[in-house]
């Protein structure tokens, strides 16, 4: 693609980078095919290479962000499909990222929209916030209406989507550090999290489970936090870059103390944004090498039990069928695949793949609070294709994916490390009680002697 940026212009850092990325579109449109918005819209706007088409002409005129450009721009997934389609390489990633932090700095948004993502912004990346809020989403359950009928969509969607009931605390509490179970053959730390810790504790309450009864221990350690990626998704990049920089200490005053063989994330998500961290501090003297290295140990936890771990023979097995929904971060983030579904079978269950795996299930950070029809649209469409492989249940590796497509008219969502330690360890996930009698424990169908002596 042919730019037309002044040398002036390209002064700028960030408009030098954009004027690379952009350089390398050339214009063939397979990214049209596989991208979510595309699909359902069929506007070229609502494509990647129509996108860039509208970036270029922002950044190249210097001028603030339109309408026309938030729009489209906002309905934007960041889902990352078109990178792994785009025989060019384009960095669609980070151009879409750039476009975002121009759109926040120079668009009119409407004093409600503003309102919004401030608030979304101050409460979901603390997790004694986003609890608090819980509480009062349960309380206003029955105004949801009254706030969509006055325009407060958003505020809506999300009363509409917090969990009911008591939500039982982790058992592994951070900061901590815990130890392996017999001779160490590891040590990793491990990444709360933000959402993910009061939505779903049990799900590191699995990771660590199940990595020190292989022999890893396991560190928490004090002061991280959110990764960043809900902000600077949302144009806040100075915002998602403080965070980043505050778990970059925290992991090196751990690895001060004694080395890490690896920083695990148990939310495809955030894992995308960890190990982009040299990425986004690249810029700055006093991090950028630290940050790249942070990101260079960093990795999915499926990554880290199948391809560095020997993990010993599981306790049971089961006829179990579990469709595997790749997240988007996952499979075109950081580009795992084979992992999860070779973890999955190796635990004895039967695994199913779901058609149309690259379509987006519609979660993508906050886009299900701020574009709530296309991604209900989205989940419709992924809970259709789920139904048709007859699952007893689905696995996934990213906390947004689970809440997402989570519900009364959808299987069980269960992260993949929480069947894992189901099978190795013996924990059985409490939406799958019902299925408890279909994994066969080995010891109590043929004996602790005849298991010992094989």
């Amino acid at each position: 693609m042919e730019t037309h940026f002044s040398l002036e212009q390209l002064a700028d850092p960030s408009i030098s980078e954009a004027n690379d990325i952009l350089r390398k579109c050339v214009h063939c449109g397979f990214c049209t095919a596989t991208c979510s918005t595309y699909v359902l819209l069929g506007d070229e706007r609502d494509s990647p290479r129509g996108r860039i088409y509208l970036i270029k002409d922002m950044l190249e005129n210097n001028r603030p962000a339109t309408d026309e450009v938030r729009h489209h721009v906002d309905r934007c997934l960041s889902c990352l499909s078109c990178m792994t389609t785009c025989p060019s390489g384009v960095d669609y990633m980070h151009l879409v990222d750039l476009a975002r932090v121009r759109i926040e700095e120079t668009a009119d948004r409407p004093l409600k929209d503003r309102f919004m993502r401030r608030l979304v912004q101050r409460v979901l990346p603390y997790p004694s916030r986003f609890r608090l809020s819980l509480l009062g989403a349960g309380i206003a359950k029955p105004f949801a209406p009254l706030f969509r009928a006055i325009g407060l969509k958003e505020l809506a969607v999300m009363i509409g989507m917090a969990p009911g009931g008591f939500k039982k605390g982790a058992k592994y509490r951070a900061p901590g550090v815990y130890p392996a179970k017999g001779k160490r053959i590891g040590r990793v730390a491990l990444l709360s999290g933000c959402a993910q810790q009061v939505l779903r504790p049990q799900i590191n309450d699995a990771v660590i489970s199940l990595l020190t009864s292989q022999g890893v221990e396991v560190v928490l350690p004090p002061g991280e936090g959110c990764c960043g990626a809900l902000v600077h998704h949302m144009g806040q990049e100075e915002a998602g870059r403080e965070f980043a920089r505050k778990n970059v200490d925290a992991w090196e005053a751990v690895i001060a103390t004694e080395p890490l063989d690896a920083i695990l994330i148990s939310a495809s998500g955030c894992g995308t944004t960890v190990k982009d961290y040299g990425h986004m501090l690249a810029r700055d003297p006093a991090y950028a090498e630290r940050a790249a290295r942070i990101g260079a140990m960093t990795k999915d936890i499926t990554e880290y039990l199948a391809d560095t771990l020997n993990l010993r023979a599981p306790l049971g097995w089961s006829d179990i069928r579990v469709a595997y929904h790749s997240a988007c971060s996952m499979q075109h983030g950081q580009r795992v695949h084979e992992q999860p579904r070779r973890l999955l079978r190796d635990a004895g269950f039967s695994v199913a793949e779901i058609a149309e795996g690259h379509i987006c299930c519609g979660s993508a950070g906050t886009y299900n609070i701020f574009q709530a029809e296309l991604a209900g649209e989205l989940r419709e469409r992924k809970l259709e294709n789920i139904a048709a492989t007859r699952p007893d249940c689905v696995a996934t590796g990213n906390i947004g994916c689970i809440t997402q497509l989570s519900g009364d008219d959808a299987p069980p969502i269960i992260h993949t490390v929480e069947l894992l330690d189901w099978a190795y360890n013996g924990n059985c996930p409490r939406e799958l009680t019902h299925l408890q009698d279909r994994m066969r424990i080995m010891s109590e169908q043929f004996g602790e002697h005849a298991i010992a002596a094989a």
